[in-house]
């Protein structure tokens, strides 16, 4: 019969520090990376951009792409799968309300989303460049610049220096929306974001994006107190 060993105090102590140690660095490994597969086209582009936002509805946001290793990856180079076109609110952040993280959204921001040469070149740039297949030009509700532009048309005034740019910008929206019926401000947001998406199918690069079946272009609404975003165009 073999004989037993009795474990002394010290193999004990140097055995439980191995534990230990052990325990520790697995505690310490980075998280399993959710690796997503490729978007495809559009269609598949838009789908992950609303389940997200669903996801952050809901208050079940699981944080993708944020990990340590997420940013040595896209420090490697960007491949993001969609492009928002959206206002500079601070209450509309893109990333968090489509739950998403590094490398996956193309972000350019403007007050009532007005269109200036930068940022359509910039848009331009995602589409010839990056070859990223969606665009959503994305309003929200109470738009702070809309309703400055409403006040203006209202009031046959003008806003002061180059905030009477951005009222100008939008003034078309509001003149479209003045002959609906219903909520004025809400009603201009949506004519702003449609008719913002007339305008970026008048670019060269963009149009020709999309009649090769490279590039959906959409518009859509951001609910502040639901934190829905709804396709309206």
């Amino acid at each position: 019969m073999a004989q037993l060993h009795k474990l002394s105090r010290r193999d004990f102590l140097k055995v439980s520090g191995l534990t230990t140690a052990g325990m520790a660095l697995a505690a310490c490994a980075p998280a399993p990376v959710n690796v997503e597969s490729t978007v495809a086209n559009s269609d598949e582009a838009l789908q992950r951009l609303l389940e997200g936002n669903q996801r952050y509805a809901a208050n079940k946001s699981i944080d993708l792409n944020e990990s340590q290793s997420r940013r040595v990856e896209v420090a490697k180079g960007q491949n993001p799968f969609a492009t928002i076109f959206s206002c500079v609110d601070s209450r509309v952040p893109p990333e968090l309300i489509f739950d998403r993280g590094l490398g996956d959204l193309f972000v350019i921001r403007t007050a009532g989303q007005v269109i200036d040469n930068a940022v359509l070149g910039s848009l331009e740039f995602g589409v010839a460049e990056l070859k990223i297949p969606l665009l959503m030009v994305l309003g929200h509700e109470k738009c702070g610049a809309v309703k400055a532009t409403v006040e203006a048309v209202e009031n046959n005034a003008t806003a002061e220096a180059e905030i009477n740019w951005l009222v100008d910008g939008i003034r078309p929206a509001v003149e479209a929306a003045k002959t609906q019926s219903g909520d004025l401000l809400d009603n201009a947001v949506k004519a702003n974001v449609s008719l913002t998406v007339e305008h970026l199918k008048g670019s060269s690069i963009l149009s020709e994006a999309v009649e090769k079946g490279g590039l959906k272009i959409v518009g859509a609404r951001y609910d502040l107190d639901t934190g829905v975003v709804e396709v309206i165009v």
